[in-house]
């Protein structure tokens, strides 16, 4: 699937996306577990009629798999999805799960917190990674298919800490998990960069010489998870490179935590198209040439429908001189400095 449901908002009360109150009827446990259950049963039902939709009578179905991305950090995210596939007997095979490790939850069910309280700390130590592993292990391990580094920053050690690469690759060998990293900041091109460079020995493959065995590197990274959306859009050339190294792509905040939606030039395009403010910001994301997957932050069976029209967006924005010329005005008429865009992004509140 090209679109994924984050589960950043489902999965705890407090988020910063905009205008929350208008969209969760109940913020105790139970009420957003119903919540993000009925979001992603829509998510389900959308993939089994795109499936229908694609098929061919030559070809038959191309099945579409169901993607959720979750985090330590997002609350109860893990629970809520291991809980949601184990009692709808869900196959492993037939569902994508993500998540990550990295932060901590903190905010202990709360929405506003003290000033100055965190509702998650960040810790990239090995300890901190060995003992959020089993934990992500325990609700989802038998389904997650990709382990990400939360938030991955020069100043947090991760880039450097070969004891943390050294364990990553281990689980990766043992589990047959993908791993990847989440990046944020201003930096995001820097920090993608400098993780390709990153290489573990690999004990799968050998090369054998007159006087030696050798091991060789692999890259210890599959995948990044990435901001860009019509704003932020200084990572692009990273994206690429990393693309064209064979790392899977995946961004996040598609809609700039609704940010996006209130820009005038993004409503009056989507208008001209006949579609969803939300579907052009993403399907102006999926049309990006280092072909990335994207996360929908919907917390609506709406809002998730919504999102997934972008799909039939971003062919229209692809196929025709039309669309790529739109395409390319949408994205020069939005773009913003990294600077400006990560302060006023920190300025958003929890709500």
């Amino acid at each position: 699937m090209k679109i994924g449901l984050g589960m950043a908002a489902l999965g705890r009360p407090g988020y910063i996306n905009l205008q929350r109150n208008t969209h969760l009827a109940s913020r105790t446990i139970d009420g957003m577990q119903q919540q993000a259950n009925a979001v992603i049963d829509e998510l389900f039902q959308q993939c089994l009629e795109i499936t229908k939709k694609n098929s061919t009578e030559t070809e038959g179905a191309k099945i579409v798999v169901p993607w959720l991305d979750c985090a330590r950090s997002y609350g109860l995210s893990e629970k809520f999805v291991g809980q949601y596939l184990r009692e709808n007997n869900v196959r492993p095979e037939d569902v994508y799960i993500s998540s990550k490790w990295g932060y901590t939850y903190v905010a202990d069910w709360k929405v506003e917190l003290g000033e100055g309280e965190p509702h998650e700390v960040k810790d990239h130590s090995l300890e901190n990674f060995m003992k959020q592993v089993q934990e992500t292990d325990s609700h989802i391990g038998n389904y997650l298919n990709l382990y990400q580094v939360h938030s991955a920053t020069f100043d947090s050690g991760i880039l450097t800490n070969t004891q943390v690469h050294e364990a990553l690759h281990k689980y990766r060998v043992e589990k047959g998990w993908k791993l990847g990293l989440s990046v944020s900041g201003p930096n995001q091109d820097e920090i993608i960069r400098e993780a390709l460079k990153i290489k573990v020995d690999d004990e799968r493959s050998t090369t054998v010489t007159s006087s030696m065995t050798k091991r060789k590197q692999t890259p210890l990274f599959d995948s990044v998870q990435c901001t860009y959306n019509i704003f932020e859009q200084r990572p692009g050339p990273a994206l690429m490179e990393a693309h064209n190294a064979g790392i899977d792509i995946i961004i996040k905040e598609g809609l700039a935590n609704g940010r996006a939606l209130l820009h005038p030039k993004l409503v009056n395009m989507a208008q001209k198209l006949g579609c969803s403010a939300d579907a052009l910001a993403l399907g102006a994301i999926l049309a990006q040439p280092f072909q990335p997957r994207v996360l929908s932050g919907a917390v609506t069976k709406e809002q998730l429908r919504s999102n997934l029209d972008a799909l039939d967006i971003a062919e229209k924005l692809m196929e025709t001189e039309e669309g790529k010329g739109m395409l390319k005005e949408l994205m020069d008429g939005c773009k913003m400095e990294s600077e400006t865009y990560w302060k006023e992004r920190s300025a958003l509140k929890w709500n």
